[in-house]
This record gives C-alpha cells, structure tokens and sequence, in this order.
C-alpha cells in the first residue's frame, strides 16, 4: 500500500482574487465541479493507496475532513503545522509520523493544488515508480514539457525519455526555474522535463536523506512530531519544536543533494494552475478561444477568460483580446493575460493599503459553517449566517455590540443567559449587549438567519467565548 501525503497549507496569491490567504486555491472548483484538493485525494485513493495524510495549518483544519467527506473519503492523519515552514518540515514531519508505524511504508507526497486530467494515468506512473522506492530510491515525477515555460523549475535526465512512455530513468540534476533562451535550449534537447514536485519513497528513506543532507530540521521535526497532541481528530504538531525549523523547500533541503535520485516522466497532462493564464489554458474554450465561468458574456471576445463568481453579478466583455477578467463580491480582477505573474503584487499593494480584499474571503468559513457581510455602517453591519446540521457557534459575549437574527431557511435553537429556545424561518430574537448567549441548528437541513449587528466596535475580536465545541481559543 503507498500513502498519499497531501500538503495543503499554499496561499495561492497568483490567483487572487478567488484565492486568497483565509481561503486559498486548493480549496476551490477552478476547473471542474471538484475543488483541486478534492481532486488530488480522489486521483490517489482506490487499489493500492492508503487513507491519505494531510499536512495543513490550523485555519483549514475544518475545511480538509469536509471537503474529504463531501467526496467519500476517510482521511487518515491530519498533521496540523503550528507556522508554515515550506514543503521540507512538512514532507519530514509526515515521513516521521509514518514510520513510527512501519519504517518500509510508501509515502507519495503530492501538492493538493495541480491539475491531472488522466488520474488512471497518473496511477500508472506511480506504479511504474513503486518498485524503485521499495529499491530505497527517491522517485520524483518530471512532467513532459509543452512549451518553453519559464514559471517552472527542470530536471535534467541522463538520458532522453525518447516518446515519454512511463519509465524509471536516472536524474542528473535539478535547474531553477530558467530564462526564456535557457528555456528555449532546455525544451529542445528532449532530456528535461518540468518539475512537478511530486515525489515517491519509503520512509526509512526519506529520513535517511534529511539525515545525510539537512540533519538540523531532523531534530526539532522529530521533537514536534513526538510531541504531537491530538485535538478533534487533529494531530497538532508541538509549537514550541517547530519554531526552531528553518523555512526551507524539500527541493533545497534534500533533493537537490541526493544522489539516489530517479525520475518516472509522465506525458498524459498536468498543470499546477500557477496562474490564471494557466486556468484559460486548462478551460473549456470556444473556437476564438473565450472561456466563460459563471454568468459570463463574451462579445466579439478572442483569448479570453471572464468568470463571474457571485450568481447576482454578470460579467460582460465586448472586443477582448488577451484579457483575464475575474470578478468576485468584492473585488474585480481584470489584466493582460502576458501579466498574470504580477498579481503578487496586486496583493503587496492591496496588503500595504489595508484592504481586506488582499487576504480575506468574502465568504468566512467556520467549522460550524460560514458568514458574509452583507452591508457595513458606521455603527451596524449586516450579515448572512449559515450553519450547517449539527453545527454550533461558541458560548460568547460581546462587550461593543448587540445582535438581531432573523431565521430565513431552518430553524434555530438560540440560547440567552439562562434561556433558550427554537427560532423558526420568520421568526427573529434580539441578543442584547453583553449578554452571553449561543447559536445552534439542531436540524437535518442547513440554517440560514440574518444578523444586523449595532454598536460602537464590530471587529472580529469582539468576542469572549466560554465554551466551545470546536476546541479554538
């Protein structure tokens, strides 16, 4: 059996503003009806795989088993990283953790957020791959190049792949990511491929490696890992440990050193989605080349892609050409498509004014659900709540503000000081200022209210909780 070893703790700023910090691209239907996480955990279940291990962070530590359970899968271990520290901790921690189970298990690490149309093909190449990571190799996948692309870091093979039928061949070395000419050069002389970041191994063998090549993360990851508490069916890497790892890629760290290195090409189609022009190019298009999402129109419109991701709001575009047009409730993209690199620095702008649009989703998800803001004031916000069966907001309090609910869709069972009762659709409960109060839908369907919340301050972090079923602080 191989373990598939997910890691989703990205943010995905080149694809702002659908990705963003507080909800990144792994966790979203860009291409197709499946997020690209769910995508990845599906293209690795079935014969021969595992219940995969996550490694993500505390913000989406809700969002991984819902997203899982959505498209029937179990997940084993969710290893929660208390700070991002780069996909060489991550990979070590998973490998430490596994091998405490058996030192011979196949671990399949994979990024959550690429694109494999052909995912029998995929396992296929894995296969090819398996028997050499039993041989104590470190198998990484290098993907058949379409085009000079210069977004991607190569591989450079000892030998050509010749038709790029799935095969183990011998590494030479890896390349950052090169100049369009080094590119151009590369591509034409058959014997480089795009690096996926994807890689094969035992775990006997892993940790041998980052013995040999990075031993100073070997020490605090193995404290963390051993120190591990478990919280809701989460397994919380040991904070205190973790500080002292460096920020460093599995790539610098291990293997760009490693001298049992082989590569499986693999030709049947990837893309990581690094960008939106990557999203156009993985799009349906037409025969001029428009891809349309959501209530989207293109009018004499060539090379284009406009998505609309709010069912309220029509994205229109009229005499295109080479243009990204990407339009959410509260923010508006539209740029070249030969610029799509830069929206990093949309997002340092936006970030350097403020703007809350640099990093938070319009929609905040919550491990009982999720809430909009619809309308801000000076002194009120509206907001829509929804709280899915079984769900509960904290026992809390505010000191700045009361609230007014109005049930729409379900019912609620809302609880006021010593009170609590049961809100159905059109019916409404006021919570007054500093009363400690709770939310809860003890129904089967999904509940949706309205809250109109008044007072001086209406941060976030008015709010002192009692009790919580969701463990957080």
């Amino acid at each position: 059996m191989i373990t598939p070893v997910l890691l989703c703790g990205g943010s995905g700023t080149r694809l702002w503003p659908l990705s963003r910090k507080s909800y990144p691209k792994q966790f979203v239907p860009l291409v197709g009806n499946e997020t690209l996480f769910q995508a990845s955990a599906l293209r690795l279940s079935g014969d021969g795989f595992d219940k995969p291990v996550i490694v993500t962070n505390s913000d989406f530590r809700f969002i991984v088993p819902e997203q899982l359970s959505e498209v029937g899968i179990d997940p084993g271990a969710i290893l929660i990283e208390p700070d991002r520290r780069n996909t060489a901790p991550a990979v070590l921690a998973a490998g430490l953790y596994l091998a405490g189970k058996d030192p011979d298990a196949l671990v399949l690490v994979a990024p959550s957020d690429h694109v494999v149309p052909n995912a029998e093909a995929f396992r296929e190449a894995v296969r090819i791959g398996e028997r050499a990571a039993r041989d104590g190799k470190l198998v990484t996948f290098g993907i058949e190049p379409t085009r000079p692309e210069t977004g991607y870091g190569y591989l450079e093979l000892a030998e050509c792949p010749g038709d790029g039928a799935a095969r183990v061949i011998a590494l030479e070395r890896f390349v950052e990511k090169p100049g369009l000419a080094s590119a151009e050069e590369m591509v034409a002389s058959g014997k480089y491929l795009w690096n996926a970041g994807i890689f094969l191994f035992s775990a006997k063998a892993i940790i041998e490696a980052f013995g040999k090549h990075a031993a100073h993360l070997v020490a605090p990851v193995e404290r963390s890992v051993k120190n591990a508490r478990p919280d809701l069916g989460f397994l919380r890497l040991d904070p205190a440990s973790w500080e002292e790892v460096e920020d460093i890629s599995i790539d610098y760290a291990v293997m760009e050193r490693a001298s049992n290195l082989v590569v499986v090409p693999f030709s049947a189609g990837w893309s990581d989605l690094g960008d939106w022009s990557a999203v156009w190019k993985e799009s349906r298009q037409n025969e001029q080349g428009v891809a349309l999402s959501g209530n989207a129109t293109a009018i004499d419109c060539v090379n284009t892609l406009l998505r609309s991701e709010d069912d309220g709001l029509e994205v229109v575009g009229i005499g295109l050409t080479n243009v990204l047009a990407v339009a959410m409730p509260d923010a508006v993209l539209v740029a070249d498509a030969s610029r799509t690199q830069d929206i990093r620095k949309v997002v340092d702008s936006l970030k350097a004014k403020r703007a809350r649009q640099a990093e938070d989703f319009p929609l905040d998800h919550r491990p009982w659900g999720w809430s909009e803001s619809l309308v801000i004031g000076g002194r009120f916000q509206v907001k829509r709540i929804g709280v899915k069966p079984g769900g509960a907001l904290s026992l809390q309090s505010h000191h700045h503000r009361a609230e007014h609910w109005v049930v729409v869709e379900g019912t609620a069972r809302v609880t006021i000081g010593e009170e609590t009762k049961l809100v159905t659709e059109n019916q409404s409960v006021y919570i007054p200022l500093g009363a400690i109060h709770r939310l809860e839908n003890p129904g089967k369907v999904n509940m949706v209210l309205i809250e109109v919340q008044t007072g001086s301050y209406l941060g976030e972090d008015d709010v002192i909780r009692y009790e919580d079923k969701y463990a957080r602080d």
